[in-house]
């Protein structure tokens, strides 16, 4: 079973990727950790990572994240390359591994990067196990979302 991954508040919040939630169904959510080099936690620390263009991959029991960008800071070491977009491993059970690997090759499923933030000095990323919207699911969502914010002015105009 999926732990489900615990409230972070928004000063623990790295980066989100809030296309993920318009472009999905998120079935389960899952908290993995990060293989990351000193400079990629330096560069987080100063707030210049970005995950929207995400996504990660089952390969050989692993999971990888692809496309990730932690920006290097300026005062980074200049004899050593630093790759923006270095694929980075996921740490996670085997367990857990498992499980995503069967749901995206018998039920259809993909896994997708939610955010990435702080817990007790480490870096975590919120996974998601999704399934693809359709162009009138996406319909459905914002019109839903536009009539809660009517509902609610509604209500507050009448109290």
């Amino acid at each position: 079973m999926a732990k489900k991954s615990s409230k972070q508040n928004h000063s623990n919040r790295i980066a989100e990727n809030r296309k993920a939630r318009f472009d999905y169904f998120i079935e389960s959510t899952l908290e993995a950790g990060l293989a990351l080099e000193g400079w990629e936690i330096k560069s987080l620390r100063a707030g210049k990572g970005q995950i929207s263009d995400s996504y990660i991959l089952l390969k050989n029991n692993e999971a990888w994240l692809f496309g990730a960008h932690i920006h290097p800071l300026i005062t980074a070491s200049t004899h050593h390359y630093h790759d923006p977009f270095r694929t980075r491993k996921l740490l996670l059970h085997r367990h857990e591994i498992d499980r995503l690997m069967g749901q995206v090759d018998q039920k259809g499923y993909t896994v997708v990067a939610l955010s990435l933030y702080w817990s007790k000095g480490r870096v975590k990323l919120d996974i998601g196990l999704a399934k693809g919207k359709k162009q009138h699911d996406k319909r459905a969502t914002e019109k839903e979302r536009e009539w809660n914010r009517d509902k609610q002015r509604i209500l507050k105009a009448h109290r």
